[in-house]
């Protein structure tokens, strides 16, 4: 089936203050919210909204879809902090899709965030199929894990870590002191995370109270190590369900659970499986190869409840990307990387042939006329950049293309790590 031909007459545009009302119910409308725009709502968005990075479509002045982006970092492989460009809020009203207007909205924001310098564009998609026409990959993948705590063998005489350490209850206000400092620990030695404001915290602890997210107050916990030091935190909550019998059927919902260190993690687990009534732990959102189940004396008892796709990347600057990450090994590759863009028009951006040489000394990038060995598309190097994914398998399912035999097993033996990248936030 062809595509419909882009829709020419609707207006692609950054907003202004006189638009928040509508760009926010066409927001609504497109996330199957009510349409209705409260004042809180207005003068919340108003707070953060950067008019020329939010983008709206406008169809005999009604706005019909709607785009934003904002300043990001994202921890490369390494640590090192990348600039990148953050898409939400993408919609398109169902009475104007399949015109063109989501390409229009996309290229005009990448090819600003190509202008600005950043390394990489950044976003969580709805929808798997949308993205990958863009140049974008899922590059992090992320797992939910329902912990059933009577099948996992723990000691119910469990009071405390047996480290030294101590875990407190503490409140919001306590959060908004300790976890900025705790996070920004965390995600420097976390590939994949991303940067978090102060405005994140006001709304994970309660400050700022969002008319879409209505706020149910939070447990929150603490562990801080023999020495004292804040290593972990967590924010969950619970319900209140019982069965026959008068026998408890408490869940525990964990909102976020940040650690510095396996000792911190493991107390904070083992803290949430101690609690009087509660018979199972939803761990919320975690890495795929998170050591919670290795915690528990039976791994069993933690069930997989969701697993799927979580941050995609979209490369907007080969060398700066390839050079900000470290690498498990040593050696050289040429890669020819293909940038044609999405339906002709968001993409285009960074297409070439690439020399990556790496040695003990570090890992330098440039471009080069010399005869390539892997030939991928753009969406497959931001699938790689944060070591994920494996190159070897790409080639199985025909995603690149070996021009020397054995190449993607070098990229493997380059780019993959140890643990696997993840991101902790929705954005």
């Amino acid at each position: 089936m062809s595509r419909p031909e882009p829709d020419t007459g609707t207006d692609v545009r950054p907003i202004t203050e006189a638009d928040i009302p509508d760009w926010i119910r066409a927001l609504n409308t497109g996330f199957l919210r009510t349409p209705d725009v409260s004042g809180t709502e207005i003068a919340d968005r108003s707070s953060y909204l950067v008019p020329s990075r939010t983008l709206g479509a406008f169809d005999t002045g009604r706005c019909v879809a709607t785009f934003r982006s904002f300043a990001q970092e994202i921890t490369a492989v390494g640590g090192a902090p990348v600039p990148a460009d953050a898409i939400t809020n993408v919609t398109v009203t169902p009475t104007h899709r399949r015109r063109g207007l989501l390409t229009r909205m996309m290229a005009h924001d990448l090819t600003a965030a190509k202008d600005r310098g950043d390394v990489v564009a950044t976003l969580i998609a709805a929808e798997y199929p949308i993205y990958g026409r863009y140049g974008f990959g899922p590059a992090t993948w992320t797992t939910q894990w329902t912990v059933d705590v009577p099948r996992a063998g723990l000691d119910p005489r469990w009071a405390g870590p047996e480290d030294g350490g101590r875990i407190d209850l503490v409140d919001g206000a306590d959060v908004r002191k300790l976890g900025p400092e705790l996070y920004e620990r965390v995600r420097g030695a976390q590939p994949g995370a991303v940067d978090r404001d102060e405005r994140w915290w006001q709304v994970g602890t309660g400050v700022l109270r969002l008319d879409r997210s209505p706020w149910t107050e939070p447990f929150f916990a603490v562990y801080r190590s023999a020495g004292g030091e804040v290593q972990g935190l967590v924010s969950y909550q619970a319900d209140d369900h019982w069965g026959d019998g008068k026998q408890p059927l408490n869940t525990a919902s964990v909102n976020w659970l940040i650690a510095a260190a396996p000792d911190a993690e493991r107390a904070l687990w083992r803290y949430l499986c101690s609690i009087d009534w509660i018979t199972t732990v939803k761990s919320g959102w975690r890495a795929p190869d998170d050591l919670l189940p290795f915690y528990l004396p039976d791994p069993r008892a933690a069930r997989v409840t969701t697993q799927a796709d979580w941050l995609w990347v979209r490369i907007l600057d080969v060398v700066r990307a390839l050079e900000a990450r470290t690498y498990e090994g040593q050696g050289t590759l040429v890669l020819d990387v293909v940038d044609g863009g999405g339906h002709g028009s968001a993409g285009g951006f960074t297409g070439g042939r690439y020399r990556l040489d790496v040695s003990a000394d570090g890992a330098s990038c440039t471009p080069t006329t010399a005869t390539p060995e892997l030939t991928l598309d753009i969406a497959d190097l931001g699938r790689l950049w944060l070591g994920d994914e494996s190159a070897v398998r790409l080639a199985a399912l025909g995603r690149v293309r070996e021009e020397r035999a054995g190449a993607a097993l070098v990229v493997d033996a380059l780019l993959r790590t140890s643990r696997r990248p993840w991101c902790p936030d929705v954005f």
